[in-house]
């Protein structure tokens, strides 16, 4: 990190909040009065950077529930720097809680953090994320406002325990709640598991979203070398409050803004990671919506070219078979792993320590090579996620193929299609169900428009039959997403979504589905002819709107393939926004 004599300082004059506080005019005399009406004299913003704390905690938001007291320490890094902290609170967008899902309100988090920074008098940004949705959120608001920014990641959990087993957030929910259901563990068993799965305040400690996602924003630049690795329950985590307080005044000053950062070599960087990591695939939904915010134009295309270029070496679950991400943080962390694909990497990519990536990973050292593997001894040959195309999903959808039975990397069978997860729930639970492991497990109407929101319902339930034949993987397809935390041979985000007439509205059971994942291939053995008179027959849906947030969202929603962003959040669309008038 830069030190004092290498800062380049602004004039104090020139700080966005003076337009609110310097004049000597009525309005900010008011301003001056309101700030003193709170108990602040003149002397703790004049000719300071004011930063807003942008804080996603809330009583229903388990993996942030320690903001409440860590925002006292950014505060504390804020003031020893010589700035002025002022916490603006922001949905918390909850996975545990909020429904039907979380990604029906990430664009709303990304709007309400843009306008807070926009229409207040800060000068600079602390976001404080890292439940699924919120870094993406947090990150895409600040892009377009392109105010000097950086964000804390909330950090992992502590790894759960039960009955002596190690249990990971998710991966262990799916798998002995199958176990309950084919009767080979008790109700009682369950009870255990449930008090023993989350043990702390902190994110899925798997690598699910929340990890993925914070990881990619150290990977994009603009977390502080490390920080994305820390368990939200070490010191540690403390720490880095309290440093990432003190160095936003220095970014403040050395107007460094998000657009300075966020190149296109670093979305690249970030996809590289992501593929290393053994990500969820939740990951491409939301680094294509983000570097589209900074002005680049990541498609599907890019993750394909990393999948195969880059292996998988974090061997975390459920890509991994047996860690989970308190033991990533000790066998070396994220700047582990980055020094060790360091060859796939752009390391001039400047990130917000202020150094280039490839100083900010300098001497990095991997403590336990079974956690974080050399790329000689990967635990997947090739990336954590595969694209694949055809006449059921022609722009696109994704499978995670280091986290599935490896049979059906190449696998055709009848589909069983459901139109809703009503039906679909109420089937799987029916022992009498026409239903084999080969069959391939359809749900749509579950994207962008038709979840609404494209909920994490992708990893679909097994069939209780199927389960008490010992079976636990079979081919599953739908529109929605799944779980960072989920596996299985789950193919997601076909697009475009049925629910707006993409090719999966034609499929009908008994059609046979064929996936290659060598070939990044997806079809359903229908003619061409065929397809055309079951279009023709085709009814679209009702709307899932008629008012408020949801008919905005409906309207203005992208699909998968574009990362669901709205329309009118585009980079592109329409002029800047100006600077809010002040009179």
């Amino acid at each position: 990190m830069p030190d004092g004599p290498q800062v380049r300082r602004r004039d104090p004059a020139s700080l966005r909040s003076a337009r609110w506080f310097g004049p000597a005019d009525l309005r900010s005399f008011g301003h001056r009065s309101r700030a003193m009406q709170m108990g602040y004299a003149p002397e703790e913003w004049t000719g300071k950077p004011v930063i807003a704390i942008v804080n996603t905690w809330s009583d229903l938001q388990p993996c942030h529930a320690h903001f409440k007291h860590r925002v006292d320490d950014v505060k504390r890094g804020i003031l020893m720097a010589g700035g002025f902290p002022v916490e603006l609170p922001a949905i918390s967008v909850s996975e545990s809680f909020v429904k039907p899902t979380t990604m029906l309100y990430r664009n709303m988090l990304a709007m309400e953090t843009e306008e807070l920074l926009r229409s207040h008098p800060v000068d600079g940004a602390v976001l404080m994320g890292g439940c699924d949705k919120s870094t993406p959120g947090l990150l895409l608001g600040a892009t377009s406002m392109n105010l000097p920014a950086i964000y804390i990641p909330a950090g992992p959990m502590l790894r759960g325990n039960w009955q002596g087993k190690v249990l990971g957030s998710g991966s262990d929910s799916w798998k002995y709640w199958d176990e309950l259901r084919a009767g080979r563990i008790t109700d009682q068993d369950w009870l255990g598991i449930e008090g023993g799965i989350a043990r702390s305040y902190g994110t899925c400690m798997t690598m699910g979203t929340a990890s993925t996602m914070t990881a990619i924003a150290e990977a994009v630049g603009m977390v502080l070398p490390g920080g994305s690795s820390i368990p939200a329950a070490d010191a540690g985590h403390i720490r880095l409050c309290s440093e990432s307080g003190r160095r936003i005044v220095d970014m403040v000053w050395e107007d460094l803004t998000p657009q300075r950062i966020q190149t296109r070599a670093a979305y690249e960087n970030a996809i590289a990671v992501a593929m290393a990591m053994g990500c969820s695939t939740n990951a491409i939904i939301h680094l294509i919506a983000m570097a589209r915010r900074a002005g680049h134009a990541i498609g599907l295309d890019d993750f394909e070219r990393f999948s195969r270029r880059v292996p998988v070496i974090g061997n975390v679950r459920p890509s991994g078979n047996a860690y989970l991400m308190e033991d990533f943080f000790y066998a070396g962390g994220i700047r582990a792993l980055m020094n060790e694909i360091r060859e796939h990497l752009n390391l001039d990519c400047l990130t917000v320590s202020g150094q280039t990536l490839g100083a900010a990973i300098e001497g990095a050292k991997v403590y336990n090579a079974d956690v974080i593997r050399p790329l000689s001894n990967p635990v997947y040959g090739q990336g954590s996620l595969a694209v694949l195309k055809g006449n059921l999903a022609p722009s696109g959808c994704v499978i995670k193929p280091a986290a599935m039975d490896q049979r059906f990397l190449k696998h055709s069978g009848p589909a069983l299609v459901f139109d809703d997860y009503p039906s679909l729930k109420a089937a799987i639970d029916d022992e009498t169900l026409d239903v084999t492991a080969d069959h391939v497990l359809v749900l749509r109407n579950a994207g962008p428009q038709g979840g609404p929101g494209m909920p994490e319902w992708g990893m679909l339930p097994m069939p209780k039959k199927l389960l008490k034949e010992g079976h636990r993987d079979m081919l599953r397809l739908s529109d929605a997403r799944m779980s960072g935390t989920s596996y299985g041979a789950c193919v997601l985000h076909v697009a475009p979504e049925s629910f707006i007439g993409g090719p999966l509205a034609l499929l009908r059971t008994g059609d046979i589905v064929s996936v290659d994942v060598e070939a990044r291939a997806i079809r359903m053995e229908v003619s061409d002819d065929e397809l055309e008179r079951r279009r023709a027959a085709w009814t679209p849906p009702a709307p899932r709107y008629e008012r408020g947030y949801g008919v905005m969202f409906s309207r203005h929603i992208q699909q998968a393939d574009e990362g669901c962003d709205f329309d009118f959040l585009r980079t592109e669309y329409g002029a800047p926004v100006p600077e809010p008038a002040i009179y």
